[in-house]
């Protein structure tokens, strides 16, 4: 990559630590090995199997052990930066849940006595104190990588995808953003702008661009499944509002491949050979 003039960034889903439909036989995955650390509900029970089966940075060791991970990443290879995805509350309603409400997650009792400590109060008597204080939780993960990659690979980047409408993410998934930047925390943001609508698409680049002027701001464009038209439309609307823009994602380019390396013909691959086609020419001439 450095001979070519790129950087390699390291991407990380932080907080997911299982996806699958069963439970791993493996006794060293955390799923078997620390089932005390992932999200719980009221009744003690996990997310269910089939999506994200993710950890709670509630926990002070959970914290410690992802800090600890990124570590070693940046302390072992000689990576340009660190990129996290998922960084926040993996949550969101899917088909796990066969339709129900999605857990006021976590509400074992231990994350209850860790936010009774800090607040001398219970979730019910204030909601707004309990969305508050696993905001903070969230923040200070991200504030402990930051301090570490500073010890280990200062000139190295620390990087998040985050969400496209920062209030949302927030009061969703716990995910403070603007006060990422506004702290320092991370080097650059790249907010997942997957809308097709234009004008919604524009209206949130504005605000991205109003929102931070001290860090870069990259913002998620899909390429998958969209037409050239829809794609140079909004890279070229991030240039005008003076954001940069990355590619969702790259493969979306390129035929699908089978398991031993060659092309598959069908539909889709014909889809991303057009879209290649048309948009690579015109991404070369806009840089």
């Amino acid at each position: 990559a450095g001979r070519r003039g790129m950087e390699l960034h390291a991407w990380v889903n932080l907080m997911p630590a299982y996806r699958g439909k069963e439970a791993p036989a493996n006794p060293r995955q955390l799923y078997n090995a620390r089932p005390d650390w992932f999200l719980r509900d009221a009744m003690g029970r996990r997310q269910p199997l089939g999506w994200y089966d993710s950890l709670n940075p509630c926990y002070p060791e959970v914290r410690r052990y992802l800090t600890g991970l990124m570590h070693e990443i940046v302390a072992k290879y000689p990576v340009d930066g660190l990129h996290l995805d998922y960084a926040r509350f993996p949550i969101e309603p899917v088909d796990s849940y066969g339709g129900a409400p999605v857990p006021n997650y976590p509400r074992d009792p231990r994350t209850l006595a860790l936010f009774r400590k800090a607040t001398g109060k219970s979730p019910d008597q204030s909601a707004a104190a309990w969305d508050a204080w696993r905001t903070d939780c969230m923040t200070q993960s991200i504030r402990d990588i930051r301090n570490m990659m500073l010890k280990t690979r200062p000139k190295a980047a620390l990087t998040t995808a985050v969400g496209a409408v920062p209030d949302e993410h927030r009061r969703k998934y716990f995910q403070d953003s603007p006060r990422w930047i506004q702290e320092g925390l991370v080097d650059a943001v790249y907010p997942m702008n997957y809308e097709s609508d234009l004008r919604v698409y524009s209206n949130r680049v504005a605000a991205w661009a109003s929102i931070s002027p001290s860090v870069p701001v990259v913002t998620g464009v899909m390429f998958d499944k969209r037409n050239a038209g829809t794609v140079l439309a909004q890279v070229q609307e991030a240039s005008r509002r003076g954001t940069h823009f990355a590619a969702f994602a790259y493969n979306s380019l390129f035929e699908r491949l089978d398991r031993s390396g060659r092309p598959i013909m069908d539909e889709q691959s014909a889809s991303r050979a057009a879209l290649r086609k048309e948009v690579i020419p015109k991404l070369r001439r806009l840089s």
